[in-house]
């Protein structure tokens, strides 16, 4: 009789930490490995928001705080959302976490029962669905293609919603494709919702101020007559280049926010008060440099892009936001590489990428689509010429 809970047999692996931790190994035996995989930027924490967390420190910030948040970090969450979206919370609908997961865990495990149904369009960030189900809930997964710039439709979200409906996950800027919903696009979906009254909406934010170009973001909870049914989630870890501090944070009713804490008192207590200190500052400081950085990404993307459609049997959509790309690879599958080993699926493509050119990127059924694989920019752009060209090299010597 195994001692694992059959809820943790329900489901699997992070994938994308599982290629970062697959590269690392790689790297320590001797080989030459490109790493993009990981949902990192490769950008530095601002010296601002550094000093912070020295002076936190130093003055003996350094012990347990309010269970989801410090009320300082709350209130500059409060104003970050009334500053940068127009949206007017109390400190009490407010939850810190430590980092952007742990909020939707929280956020799941607070308000799913079992049999509840949430709906997630596909491609989707890996952690969605095994949430949904460690939570007890089933996950009801939309799959929108590439014609439709893999984005859900009013008619695909009005066949997902049934009686057993709790949520509707929203990722925009999307991780994995870097897709964003435009302002009616999200009105769009938001009169499907508000004819349905009583899904709510969690809205992943975390790439908010990764976009390009003349791209306006908007958040659905900057619908009135849907705000107090959503949950907007949002954190420090991509804009700031502060994935290591762990903090992530959201804005909802009171309710649900009181029972995240909940959760949050039986699990990790607090987040880290330095990190929390570090966090203030990033959000009440300068934030010219997201613009600059921003810049950096966009000047990848066009590269990465354009290379990508320069391959024979690769296609790939530029996207308007975050730092990766979704190239289709199903042109190739059913080829064979180097050694003779046939690649039925995008899983076998990326493995055998690895093998025989040393860059690590995740397949696209990992993130419920087969026949893609996503690709981090969030890189030197030094690296992306190296990769390119050993991608190239790669699909080109498939027989």
């Amino acid at each position: 009789m195994s001692i694992v809970s059959n809820s943790l047999k329900r489901i699997k692996p992070s994938p994308t930490l599982a290629v970062t931790q697959k590269a690392r190994e790689l790297r320590a035996a001797g080989k030459d490995v490109i790493a993009l995989g990981a949902g990192e930027p490769d950008f530095d924490t601002p010296n601002n928001i550094k000093e912070a967390a020295i002076k936190a420190i130093k003055t003996g910030d350094t012990k347990y705080t309010a269970v989801d948040g410090t009320p300082t970090l709350k209130k500059a969450i409060v104003d970050k959302f009334k500053r940068e979206n127009q949206l007017s919370y109390e400190v009490d609908q407010i939850s810190v976490g430590a980092g952007g997961k742990q909020i939707i865990y929280n956020a799941m495990m607070a308000t799913i029962n079992l049999g509840d149904e949430v709906v997630i369009p596909a491609p989707y960030w890996v952690s969605y669905p095994d949430i949904v189900l460690l939570a007890g809930g089933n996950p009801v997964i939309v799959e929108c293609s590439k014609k439709e710039n893999f984005k859900i439709s009013p008619e695909k979200l009005l066949k997902a919603i049934t009686e057993k409906t709790k949520w509707l996950i929203l990722n925009s800027p999307s991780n994995p494709t870097g897709s964003c919903y435009t302002e009616s696009e999200i009105r769009a979906l938001a009169n499907i919702l508000k004819e349905k009254k009583k899904d709510y909406i969690l809205s992943d934010d975390i790439y908010e101020h990764i976009i390009y170009e003349d791209f306006k973001f908007f958040t659905i909870a900057q619908i009135k007559d849907l705000k107090e049914r959503t949950l907007t989630m949002n954190g420090v870890s991509k804009s700031y280049a502060m994935t290591g501090w762990r903090i992530g944070y959201a804005a909802g009713s009171k309710e649900i926010i009181k029972a995240m804490a909940k959760i949050q008192s039986q699990s990790t207590t607090n987040p880290s008060s330095i990190s929390q200190a570090a966090a203030v500052e990033a959000l009440n400081g300068t934030q010219d440099f997201i613009s600059e950085r921003s810049k950096y990404f966009q000047q990848r993307r066009d590269f990465i892009v354009s290379e990508l459609n320069s391959i024979k049997g690769v296609s790939c959509l530029k996207p308007e936001g975050a730092f990766y790309v979704f190239p289709c690879c199903l042109d190739l599958l059913g080829k064979k590489d180097i050694k003779g080993k046939k690649l039925n699926s995008d899983e076998d493509f990326v493995q055998s990428l690895l093998e025989n050119q040393g860059v690590a990127v995740v397949h696209g059924s990992a993130f419920g689509l087969k026949g893609f694989f996503r690709i981090s920019y969030a890189t030197s752009m030094e690296n992306l010429k190296k990769a390119i060209i050993k991608i190239k090299n790669f699909c080109e010597s498939l027989s």
